[in-house]
């Protein structure tokens, strides 16, 4: 396993062990669960447009969770949380505010 990978797991386990109050955790299964996630997102599209269905909309059921959302696109837990209830299954408008939201902090 490469460090990169490694050391992006190791944090991503450190963050779910964390969400969950951080007290007698299992670390062998926040491990499984953030190599998991790490995974998953490394096997993204580059680009949010590559990852639209033709409708442009998406079943409720893969809508993108607050961490995706944030990891993907350099945004805050509480921000994607706010734009996936905002604005519900529609992954264009979600994607293209997060990426105008993260150009905002930019600036």
């Amino acid at each position: 396993m490469g460090d990169e990978r490694h050391e992006k797991i190791q944090q991503r386990a450190y963050e779910i062990w964390e969400r969950e109050g951080g007290v007698h955790g299992d670390p062998e299964r926040h491990w499984h669960q953030a190599r998991a996630e790490i995974d998953r997102e490394s096997a993204l599209p580059l680009t949010a447009d590559d990852a639209l269905p033709e409708t442009r909309e998406i079943a409720s059921a893969d809508v993108l969770t607050v961490e995706e959302l944030a990891a993907r696109t350099g945004i805050s837990d509480e921000q994607a949380l706010e734009l996936i209830d905002r604005l519900g299954s529609d992954r264009a408008a979600i994607e293209h505010a997060a990426r105008g939201l993260k150009a905002k902090r930019r600036s």
